[in-house]
């Protein structure tokens, strides 16, 4: 009886899974192989919030930006406005993350490590 329908089990969670890469191609290792774009193609294409994204802090202690879309995911050096030169101090240590990085409407949203927990 388990047989008869693990064939339309598995048709239904294809079917399912298939929504979630619109858009997307398997990675294919060359020299000409794109893997990030400036523009969201997903289902939920919205304009990033300015300022929207949590602040990263590289080795050197300069601050990068990351923002969680669902499936895309897009990220940048911070820049100072005036200079223009790169946002560097020592306000956290290299590897912090500070802020949200997801967008409100993510569609799929990550699951991190509770900070209180050692």
């Amino acid at each position: 009886m388990t047989n008869r329908f693990l064939p339309g089990f598995a048709l239904i969670a294809v079917s399912a899974l298939s929504a979630c890469s619109d858009g997307l191609t398997p990675y294919t290792q060359s020299p000409d192989t794109v893997i990030a774009t400036a523009q969201d193609r997903g289902r939920d294409s919205v304009p990033l919030a300015p300022g929207g994204g949590a602040i990263a802090y590289d080795p050197d202690g300069c601050q990068g930006w990351i923002i969680d879309d669902g499936v895309e995911g897009y990220s940048g050096r911070r820049f100072d406005p005036v200079s223009g030169l790169p946002v560097c101090n020592s306000h956290y240590p290299p590897g912090t993350v500070v802020r949200n990085y997801q967008t409100r409407d993510a569609g799929i949203n990550d699951w991190v490590p509770y900070a209180g927990k050692n």
